[in-house]
């Protein structure tokens, strides 16, 4: 019997703390893809830094800060999903879409506005870069169509159990 109290205290608590579970999850996959992005194109790669339109020490600098908040990002995140295990709270699901959203929605940012509209840097230079745009930017809009079809999915399962 207790179990099943504290079964149904922890459900309540998921819907409660439902923007908690997306932001923290929004959060880490923001700093998850910045970390990625800055690890693999910037310092494996060495195709671009997060600001090319100065000198190398300038874009070392600026992939230092874009760095710094990715770092940010993931530790927030890790502290919110801390406090929602502490609560009885977590909501994986939407923990998960959060991370496909805030990853998708950063990649395609990142490859509309920061590399196409302001110019800060391409993905890589010298090269025809069409396909790197279309796949960097379409694996963005899959990030963000998983996420929506969690999050629908997560919507039907709610009206279901709460018929």
């Amino acid at each position: 019997m207790v179990t099943e109290k504290k079964k149904q205290q922890s459900h309540a608590n998921r819907f409660a703390y439902s923007s908690r579970n997306f932001w923290g999850g929004f959060l880490f996959g923001l700093g998850l893809v910045a970390f990625i992005d800055e690890t693999v194109f910037h310092q494996l790669l060495h195709w671009h830094h997060f600001y090319d339109k100065s000198t190398t020490d300038i874009g070392l600098v600026s992939d230092g800060l874009f760095h710094a908040l990715s770092w940010f990002a993931t530790i927030g995140s890790s502290f919110m999903l801390a406090d929602l295990h502490r609560r009885h709270a977590f909501w994986l699901k939407r923990w998960v879409g959060g991370i496909f959203l805030g990853a998708g929605t950063f990649q395609l940012y990142d490859g509309t506005i920061q590399h196409k509209l302001m110019r800060l840097h391409q993905i890589r230079y010298n090269v025809d870069i069409t396909l790197y745009d279309a796949i960097w930017n379409i694996t963005a809009f899959a990030m963000i169509v998983f996420a929506y079809i969690l999050f629908v999915h997560d919507r039907v399962g709610k009206t279901v159990n709460n018929s």
